[in-house]
């Protein structure tokens, strides 16, 4: 039987494999960033490894143990991980209709579903292309990620306490660049600009990790004032 690629032009299915693989593995390894600042943060590397094999969204992953690293709730870094993942509920609504799976496939989707398999789908004019690039991102990110998470945390153990060579900062750091890509447009400046102030403000005023959750909320608020409009 054949699926549903087959029915696309070869020169079609190459392109998007190629652009697809191209995003994937560049997401991917950056996954060895995220097992370092994990274990910097105190986890240990069986639980790092389990947060990238089930949660699997990079930034709620960074804001869980942003939260931790600097001193908050396990409850607050879980709070502000849920914050910054509602966005995939969002994704999930505009990709159900044009990928089309039901049943248990619908399921498994769900669990690749992130910004770059979002991306990688949403722009195509065909149901078997958006699957492609959907599959081909979403499974190729999922694999390098856990993978590179492992070596990450491995390296971060190896080297002993990260707050001898001042790694503790890369929590911060890593967050940041995960960020900054997407500061595009003055909007997205603005709105970041003003969770950041909001959370300078917040600092002293509240126990660690909330400043986190408030700074997510303005970001969630902004974004919500913005689709009314």
């Amino acid at each position: 039987m054949p699926s549903d690629s087959d029915t696309l032009p070869a020169a079609e299915r190459a392109a998007i494999v190629r652009d697809s693989l191209g995003v994937g593995v560049a997401t991917g390894v950056y996954g060895v960033s995220f097992g370092a600042v994990s274990v910097a943060a105190g986890l240990d590397v069986w639980q790092t490894c389990a947060l990238s094999l089930l949660a699997f969204t990079g930034a709620s992953q960074f804001a869980l143990v942003g939260v931790l690293a600097s001193g908050g709730a396990p409850l607050s870094g879980a709070a502000a991980a849920l914050l910054l993942g509602t966005r995939n509920t969002l994704y999930g609504l505009r990709v159900a209709g044009l990928l089309r799976w039901t049943g248990w496939r619908r399921a498994a989707a769900a669990h690749l579903l992130i910004d770059e398999s979002t991306a990688m789908s949403v722009t195509r004019g065909t149901t078997p292309a958006a699957r492609l690039g959907f599959l081909t991102t979403g499974v190729t990110i999922f694999v390098l990620w856990n993978v590179f998470t492992l070596l990450g945390a491995m390296a971060g153990t190896a080297i002993g306490d990260p707050r001898s060579y001042g790694l503790d900062a890369a929590v911060g750091a890593a967050f940041l660049a995960l960020l900054w890509p997407r500061l595009r447009d003055r909007r997205a400046l603005v709105v970041a600009l003003a969770a950041a102030a909001v959370a300078v403000v917040a600092v002293p005023l509240s126990p660690a990790g909330v400043p986190v959750l408030v700074a997510a909320a303005v970001a969630l608020l902004a974004g919500l004032l913005g689709e009314r409009r």
